[in-house]
């Protein structure tokens, strides 16, 4: 039976464009998603986000996600996207992604810069681990990854925050 999409809600939650030094933005390949563990060509590649828990904010919830997701806390918020993203699920996965109980998200997006070294990456800190691969790229070239029907967002944040896609 067809899921009614006016009756489900947005799951509020937060992203994070986290910066090298060199300007490069860091994504991760999800676990749960054909190509994982394959070669680095393959599988949906993304910026680390993740739910907003009841009562939390979005500034303490992006540096609680980047922690659980890739397991630093070397990072400090830059800015912050000015609005929240909306988007809606594609209708294969509306009543089975994200508990089956939302529609898609409302996202409030972080630019953030990783203050620490390539090691202090953990993808093993935070069980199960939601990636099994991660890398720098060029801010540019982030909505031609591997990022499925999410690459109308990746667009805008690489609008917005382009200004932290340089060296420092």
């Amino acid at each position: 039976m067809p899921v009614d999409l006016s009756t489900l809600p947005y799951r509020p939650n937060v992203g994070a464009l986290i910066f090298n030094t060199h300007g490069q933005v860091l994504i991760a390949r999800r676990t749960d998603m054909p190509g994982a563990g394959g070669p680095l060509t393959e599988g949906t590649w993304q910026c680390p986000q993740g739910g907003i828990d009841e009562g939390e904010d979005p500034h303490t919830a992006v540096l609680r996600e980047v922690g659980e997701e890739i397991g630093t806390d070397h990072v400090a918020i830059l800015a912050e996207y000015p609005q929240w993203i909306q988007y809606d699920l594609p209708s294969a996965l509306i009543g089975h992604a994200l508990g089956g109980r939302y529609r898609g998200q409302t996202q409030k997006w972080f630019a953030l810069r990783f203050t620490g070294a390539d090691t202090d990456i953990r993808l093993d800190r935070h069980l199960p681990a939601e990636f099994d691969a991660w890398m720098w790229v060029d801010l540019a070239s982030l909505p031609h990854c591997s990022v499925g029907f999410k690459k109308p967002i990746y667009e805008q944040l690489v609008k917005e925050f382009t200004r932290f896609a340089i060296p420092v």
